[in-house]
């Protein structure tokens, strides 16, 4: 695994910010944003995801970035099911529903895979050295 200097630089954040831009590109339709309390929810747990992967980066710590990272990985859960109500309102259409979707998918795996790593890891971040 290549060396994690800057949130910036995990693959897991840059994953999730395209799907922030892209909730918020579907989001932006004049039906879909008159439904005020779904807009805003999707957006909110869609920012929470590349949020916590950041703020749990900072903590420098495993123990605290893992609990962030699952927080995370809720929200990419909690993004995909609000997804499905955008589609069954008809406010997305199949095909932007899949496009967001995959991007939540692929987010959700590498959250996954760093979690997975950083509890083998012998590393334990700078707060415990």
């Amino acid at each position: 695994m290549a060396r994690i200097e800057r949130f910036e630089d995990i693959e897991s954040w840059k994953v999730a910010r395209e799907a922030v831009n892209l909730v918020y590109e579907a989001t932006n339709s004049e039906k879909f944003r008159r439904d005020f309390a779904l807009c805003d929810q999707i957006r909110r747990a869609a920012i929470s995801i590349p949020s916590n992967i950041a703020e749990g980066f900072e903590r420098d710590g495993n123990k605290e970035f893992l609990q962030f990272l699952a927080v995370a990985k809720g929200s990419c859960g909690e993004v995909r099911a609000q997804l499905y109500v955008a589609l069954d309102q008809n406010y997305v259409d199949q095909a932007v529903f899949d496009r967001i979707y995959e991007r939540l998918l692929t987010t959700s795996r590498l959250i996954s895979g760093m979690m997975r790593y950083l509890r083998q890891s012998e590393l334990r971040g700078s707060k415990f050295q």
